[in-house]
């Protein structure tokens, strides 16, 4: 428990550091400050102070922290504990995990697909010009990102958290208001093709939209957000795994026979 708490409490400065060594001033990086709760005082090492933003932050950090443990970074932290591996070692492979393009950048390619329609259509888009938008999309063999979930079948109750958020603080912002109507065309542009079981939108339909109005607009360095968030989620359940005593994990093993018989082969 003291080294997954750690974890917690550290991973956010380094964040900090690895954000003014590739973006800031590498010389001049906010001290942590003891008076702010943990999302302020990471925003505020990043360099915001906008008070806005730090409630972002707090939102951010709690949506993003886990789910089931079943996604490639969750269920690799897991993984390498099972073998008594310590939370730093375990928390490692779980950020190797959310380095891959299909995890880890799952929200810059739902930004870059909205910017890239501003920059088709301008601020004077309609919800029409986003319908057109999609069928493009998919004519091309491309899917839309941001809609479809492997385990929700619903709107992602934490995009639903962005949309109260952007609600809340957030006025007069062409690209938060298009994140807003994408949810009012997508899906129903989605279900008219009778292919697609979950149209609804993810988490990452609307995290970028929300960063980059606040002037974070590094994309490269959400997926360290990502990172930060993540240690809350997967350092307490290995933390449970120790305390119930839960065995290595295995994967199911084939022999060539089943595998054989499977592919219904002689």
């Amino acid at each position: 428990m003291e080294d997954a708490l750690d974890l917690c409490a550290k991973v956010s400065r380094i964040a900090a550091i690895i954000y003014h060594n590739c973006y800031g001033d590498n010389t001049n990086i906010p001290a942590p400050d003891a008076a702010l709760d943990y999302g302020a005082n990471f925003a505020n090492m990043l360099g915001f102070t906008n008070e806005d933003f730090w409630e972002l932050m707090r939102l951010y950090i709690v949506i993003h922290a886990d789910h089931e443990g079943g996604n490639v970074s969750a269920h690799a932290t897991h993984l390498v504990g099972s073998a008594l591996s310590d939370p730093y070692l375990s928390f490692s492979a779980g950020m190797n995990g959310l380095a891959g393009p299909l995890h880890g950048l799952a929200n810059q390619e739902c930004l870059n697909f909205i910017l890239k329609f501003k920059e088709k259509y301008g601020d004077t888009w309609t919800k029409a010009d986003i319908a057109q938008h999609v069928d493009d999309t998919l004519k091309s063999g491309k899917v839309v990102p941001g809609y479809g979930h492997a385990v929700l079948r619903k709107t992602d109750p934490r995009f639903v958290c962005e949309l109260d958020f952007a609600e809340r603080y957030i006025k007069n912002d062409n690209l938060v208001d298009l994140v807003k109507a994408n949810y009012e065309v997508i899906p129903k542009e989605l279900a008219k093709t009778g292919k697609i079981s979950n149209p609804w939108p993810n988490v990452d339909a609307g995290s970028g939209a929300l960063l980059m109005h606040y002037g974070l607009t590094q994309h490269d360095y959400y997926t360290v957000l990502f990172g930060v968030s993540r240690a809350f989620g997967v350092a307490p359940a290995q933390v449970w795994s120790r305390a119930l005593g839960l065995p290595i994990e295995r994967p199911n093993s084939f022999t060539l026979e089943h595998l054989k018989a499977k592919a219904g082969a002689a």
